[in-house]
């Protein structure tokens, strides 16, 4: 029987072990009160389980509570130390029997550390451990240990939730790729719900493509991509279609997986609930879908988190689908549709990539097509674009024997081919496709298109040389006669490096004023005297040497340079016109040619105006040469020569007889002379019928009101001819050559040039 002091002891023990678990059970929470003031409130946590561990026996009590929150039946669990050991997480043990031992051997007063325990299913509770020394024997060696074991796996799902929410939302913010911000998401769901898998399908169009779903059979995904959705077309297919949450508990039986259900069950999924991603503006964008392998509807919480993921997802899917939007317009051609040019630098960089790699050839196509500019000069802008629009489809119909189409800007397009076998067939059935008659404006039109054609890597290794190689072999099919291909060649480069040299240093000596011009006369065919000179534009480079005016002159209209030319040579040519008055050859006139390009020009009035009143120079006795391809019955050119007859400047129709359009439009026009052609100067020995048409030419303009100057006359035999069938000036070397302005002068004080004949 026990003693009296005995009873005390294990009554004070008892006691101690209360208090011991009552404190163990309390869970403080500091908060502030309604008036702002801060306290700490005291309530107990239920979900607990205490234990108790004899520490010379090592045998461990649980109690039934917590054998419970652990999954176990209340005679599961032998009360060893060792059963306590394998249910802490390897990770955790170690540390905290480390702590236990500092706690029973060192000064501190309390013990609580966080650990994780496995629970009978595999999964791990995140809990709170406790620990109160009971018993010391007279040693003050600890014996006995009581302690419980608080679950906060709640807790800490709800913390790991936030900070994996608040980082989705970070990596929005941050414009993270899109799968990897689904990855996230399909984590934070995963997490929050043992047992469930998810998955996100985007809808475009009407088709399904698979987004994310890192815990599903990618054999089950790869068969999702690409379906069509529909009313029976599994949980998402038939989300999509509908736009509302689609809950199928059993798969095995559901008609709406009934064509699909074998690629799904023999993974063991059985349940699937799909909410539609709706987008800000209602618009169906994909859906979130959750998985079980047992057949089941969501419970309260389940059903929660998937509206949620469905709203979070549809963020990420909203900004996606608008950055491909924009990618979309960033790379494609708005008026064809065709990928443009900068998807076409892409797409050649990643293939110089490829193919470095693996060895592979390709070859690239520059087309451009033939005459464009009349397309849209004579039927309009809208009628060129429906042109474009057709030459898009009709290259896109080349289908499987090109690799690609783009559009690089204004009528030029390109074609990537992966082989160079085949280069020339196709650059010829491109020109073939081009080629098929079309209806503009109620006519039948034939396109045509020249094809440069540049080959990787034999013409060049880097995005920039291809483009260079076949922007040069297009030039070069150009120069031959259009409507036709040319492969790139070494030659065509230094040909297209000299043209480029050429053209800036043409561009500088425009603007430094650094070109001459020599005059030719024109002569008074019964007189002998000088009565006109044209001003002719010569350039010598340092570099260059001497450049052919048809040449240079080709260039200026090239690259837009021919209006300050024009205009450098009237100021000039007009400037000397006045010299030559004062010095007493007050009738003499001075003729300069005009660009066709540079008629039309809305200033080219005004210029004239500006260069008369600067200079001083007579209206009478200055005299345009307009190229007879420009004389068009247009009624526009017809206000032109109209405005310039007002200003009493003269007008002469060059190179007459070389175009179809003249007889045509001299009824309408008011001009002074006409200038036959000097080939036909040239022929009038060879062809009987050259003289004839000579002639025709002179009685006609005499009739119409024009004197007739022919150019070219280099035999006085020549000469006796077009004299005898009335031609009023002459002009050509039989005379003189074009020559410098202090010579021009000297001819003028010699008075008649006839009395040189011998």
């Amino acid at each position: 029987m026990k003693s009296v002091s005995e009873l005390k002891k294990e009554i004070v023990t008892l006691r101690n072990e209360l208090d011991a678990l009552r404190e163990l059970n309390e869970i403080k929470t500091v908060g502030y009160s309604r008036d702002g003031e801060y306290s700490v409130s005291t309530h107990y946590e239920v979900n607990n389980g205490t234990w108790d561990w004899d520490l010379k026996t090592n045998n461990v009590y649980y109690s039934a509570s917590w054998k419970s929150i652990l999954g176990y039946e209340e005679h599961e669990l032998e009360p060893h130390f060792d059963v306590w050991a394998k249910l802490v997480h390897p990770e955790d043990k170690e540390f905290i029997l480390a702590k236990i031992q500092n706690y029973l051997y060192g000064n501190h007063q309390g013990f609580e550390h966080e650990m994780r325990m496995r629970h009978k299913s595999g999964h791990y509770l995140h809990t709170i451990t406790r620990v109160v020394q009971v018993t010391r024997d007279a040693k003050d060696n600890p014996i006995r240990l009581i302690g419980n074991h608080v679950d906060i796996s709640q807790q800490r799902k709800a913390e790991l939730f936030e900070h994996r929410y608040n980082n989705v939302l970070k990596m929005i913010a941050q414009g993270e790729p899109a799968i990897d911000v689904y990855n996230e998401i399909i984590h934070i769901y995963e997490g929050r719900h043992t047992g469930i898998r998810c998955s996100m399908i985007e809808l475009e169009g009407n088709i399904l493509k698979h987004g994310s779903a890192p815990s599903l059979p990618q054999e089950y995904c790869k068969v999702i991509d690409g379906l069509m959705n529909g009313p029976n077309i599994g949980s998402c297919g038939t989300s999509t279609y509908t736009g509302k949450r689609v809950v199928v508990e059993d798969i095995a039986t559901d008609p709406k997986w009934s064509s699909i259900k074998h690629i799904v069950l023999p993974y063991g999924m059985r349940s699937c609930w799909s909410e539609p991603v709706i987008s800000s503006i209602g618009e169906v964008l994909g859906t979130f879908a959750m998985y079980k392998d047992y057949p089941s509807v969501p419970n309260t919480e389940e059903s929660f988190d998937l509206s949620a993921a469905a709203r979070l997802t549809s963020i990420v899917m909203e900004r996606d689908k608008n950055q491909k939007r924009i990618k979309s317009l960033a790379y494609a051609d708005e008026l064809t549709g065709l990928a443009n040019r900068a998807h076409l630098f892409a797409s050649i960089k990643e293939l110089i990539s490829a193919s470095e790699k693996k060895h592979k050839p390709f070859s690239l196509l520059y087309i451009d097509l033939d005459n464009f500019k009349s397309v849209n000069d004579s039927l309009g802008h809208d009628i060129g674009d429906y042109l474009l629009q057709v030459i898009a489809q009709r290259l896109i119909s080349l289908g499987d024997k090109v690799d690609s189409v783009s559009r690089i800007g204004g009528d030029e397009f390109c074609v990537i081919l992966s082989d160079q076998d085949n280069a020339a067939l196709i650059a010829q059935e491109v020109i073939d496709t081009v080629s098929k008659t079309i209806k503009l404006s109620g006519r039948n039109f034939n396109p045509t298109c020249s094809v440069g054609i540049a080959l990787y890597p034999d013409d060049g290794t880097s995005l920039e040389c291809l483009l260079k190689a076949s922007d040069i072999a297009l030039y070069s099919a150009k120069k031959t006669g259009k409507n036709c291909f040319a492969f790139y060649k070494i030659e065509l480069s230094i040909i297209a490096e000299y043209h480029f040299r050429a053209e800036q240093y043409l561009r500088e000596a425009i603007e430094k004023k650094q070109l001459k011009l020599v005059y030719q006369p024109q002569i008074d065919i019964d007189s002998g005297m000088i009565v006109g000179v044209e001003a002719l534009s010569r350039w010598t480079h340092a570099e260059l040497g001497v450049v052919s005016p048809v040449e240079f002159i080709e260039m200026a209209e090239r690259i837009g340079m021919i209006k300050q030319l024009t205009e450098w040579v009237l100021y000039e040519a007009c400037s000397q016109g006045v010299k030559w008055h004062k010095a007493g050859f007050t009738d003499l006139r001075v003729t300069v040619n005009i660009s066709p390009t540079h008629l039309a020009d809305a200033d080219f009035i005004p210029l004239i105006k500006r260069v008369i009143e600067s200079t001083g120079m007579k209206s009478q006795c200055l005299e345009l040469e307009i190229t007879e391809s420009v004389v068009q019955t247009n009624h526009e050119d017809f206000s032109i020569f109209k405005s310039l007859k007002e200003l009493g400047v003269l007008l002469a129709i060059d190179d007459f007889g070389s175009g179809y359009s003249s007889f045509a439009s001299l009824k309408y026009l008011k001009v002074d002379y006409i200038k036959i052609d000097k080939y036909f100067i040239h022929d009038m020995f060879l062809d009987h019928k050259t003289e004839l048409l000579i002639g025709s030419m002179i009685e006609m303009g005499h009739h119409l009101g024009y004197k007739v100057i022919a150019e070219g006359v280099e035999t006085f035999e020549q000469f006796d001819i077009l004299k005898l069938l009335g031609c009023d000036i002459i002009q050509g070397y039989l005379f003189s050559k074009p020559i410098k302005p202090e010579d021009i002068s000297l001819l003028l004080n010699d008075g008649s040039l006839l009395k040189h004949r011998s």
